[in-house]
C-alpha cells in the first residue's frame, strides 16, 4: 500500500488519500491523471490493466486501487 500511496502522492500530492472515497466521481482525477496512474501501476507492481477495470468503483479510492492491485497479482 506504500508504494501506491507514493505514486497516488506523486501524480497529485494535495488529496488525502487517506480518506477521500471519490476520486474519479469527485474530479479529483481527471481523465489525464487516470492514464498516468495506470502507467504507473502496471510498472510498479507487474500487472496489466484492462479496460473492463477501468471503472469508477476501481479508481475512487485507494483502498479500491490497492484491491484492484491485489486481485491482479493473485491472477498473475
Amino acid at each position: 500500500m506504500e508504494k501506491l500511496l507514493a505514486i497516488l502522492n506523486q501524480i497529485n500530492p494535495t488529496i488525502d488519500y487517506d480518506t477521500v472515497t471519490d476520486l474519479v466521481d469527485g474530479g479529483h482525477l481527471d481523465s489525464m491523471s487516470i492514464l498516468e496512474l495506470v502507467t504507473e501501476l502496471e510498472s510498479e507492481f507487474d500487472v496489466d490493466i484492462s479496460p473492463i477495470d477501468l471503472v469508477p468503483a476501481n479508481f475512487n479510492s485507494a483502498s479500491a486501487l490497492w484491491n484492484l492491485m491485489c486481485r491482479l497479482r493473485d491472477e498473475a
